[in-house]
């Protein structure tokens, strides 16, 4: 529960709080569950109901499962999904992406254009095509395409007109080239030719613009970046999830004493929170806890390291002062994906470490 989460943040001894020192906690308890989301503020929510690409959902859905933690962990490359849609509106085959939510420090690992290819034309007679060469420029001048300089092939391949679908381009050069210099960005042009680069008067194959189409059809850039996290080693003793020292009752110290070291749930709703606007999918996640003793002797169901085993003989020996019994603790740690709108309604599928406890031990 959300209580349970906000405790485990602010990490602090239970007082009696005014309303607005509850308010104050819960804000604080908030701002430091974004920086584990590596944000200083929360995205708003689109400004009117919009659906996220299909590609970017179908993509979560082979990453990760309902609750979003990591099933297929080698499939993403980096840590970051980014999709951005074509801000010209046009139905010209130019293209512009935005890419200012993009940091400088985000190493761009591959950038794919991703073109719906319509139905093609009938086309009747002698000349009659099967294939046509498809063709990506990076915009150099944008007023002075067919001049030397003007433009830049990034990528060209034959292209059969036999049904419609999907195609993808990769362009990683050129992004990496806008990221560096943001006014460098002046779009992509694609180019439709015979298959030896012949021109046409009307080419048979025809991609779905942003301007007339269906949303689910616009074309789209797709970033495939890591943003240079790194996961964090499973918490210590009094850190979050860990076991803290008691200082309660003896009641409860003797209640705590009877439960062995093992995993209990800790829910995360994101609507109780209020990042329901914003977050697409998960709603919400079991992250897990760990709680409970680890007395002497410690038995292999406690998943005990050889360094736990020796405090624990030394602690029950009383052979050393100060030395406590070891700590019930997250032994192994999942990661969990976040698919979402940014700040400029772009969808980003996020990968976070060290998310959910998978099985505690005593250490």
């Amino acid at each position: 529960m959300l209580g349970t989460i906000l405790l485990l943040l602010a990490l602090a001894k239970p007082v009696c709080l005014s309303p607005s020192g509850a308010a104050s906690r819960r804000a604080e308890a908030l701002k430091r569950l974004l920086e584990v989301f590596g944000m200083e503020d929360p995205p708003p929510p689109p400004a009117h109901s919009k659906r996220p690409p299909q590609y970017m959902v179908d993509l979560f859905n082979t990453v990760a499962n309902a609750d979003g933690v990591t099933k297929n962990p080698d499939i993403l490359e980096g840590n970051t999904v980014r999709s951005f849609l074509d801000k010209t509106h046009s139905e010209e085959m130019r293209f512009l992406f935005v890419l200012s939510s993009v940091a400088k420090s985000e190493k761009i690992l591959t950038a794919e254009l991703h073109l719906f290819r319509l139905w093609p034309r009938a086309m009747d007679g002698p000349k009659r095509q099967h294939f046509c060469q498809v063709s990506v420029y990076q915009v150099l001048e944008r007023n002075k395409l067919d001049a030397p300089g003007g433009k830049k092939l990034l990528a060209a391949r034959l292209i059969s007109l036999q049904g419609s679908g999907w195609e993808v381009f990769a362009i990683t050069q050129a992004v990496r080239d806008w990221t560096e210099d943001e006014s460098s960005n002046r779009g992509l042009l694609v180019t439709v030719q015979g298959p030896g680069g012949s021109p046409l008067d009307s080419p048979p194959l025809r991609f779905a613009s942003g301007k007339d189409h269906h949303e689910s059809k616009k074309p789209m850039l797709v970033l495939f970046t890591d943003d240079g996290r790194r996961g964090a080693s499973p918490p210590m003793a009094g850190g979050p999830g860990g076991s803290h020292k008691l200082t309660g009752p003896r009641s409860t110290r003797s209640l705590d004493r009877l439960q062995p070291c093992q995993r209990h749930p800790l829910s995360v709703d994101f609507e109780e929170i209020g990042w329901s606007g914003w977050i697409i999918s998960p709603r919400g996640y079991n992250a897990y806890h760990c709680k409970g003793s680890c007395p002497f002797p410690l038995g292999e169901n406690m998943r005990p390291t050889n360094h736990a085993t020796v405090q624990s003989i030394i602690n029950a020996l009383k052979l050393s002062e100060g030395v406590s019994s070891p700590c019930c603790v997250p032994d192994k740690l999942y990661s969990i994906n976040l698919l979402y709108f940014d700040d400029d309604e772009n969808v980003v599928l996020k990968q976070y470490d060290d998310m959910v406890a998978g099985s505690c031990g005593c250490h």
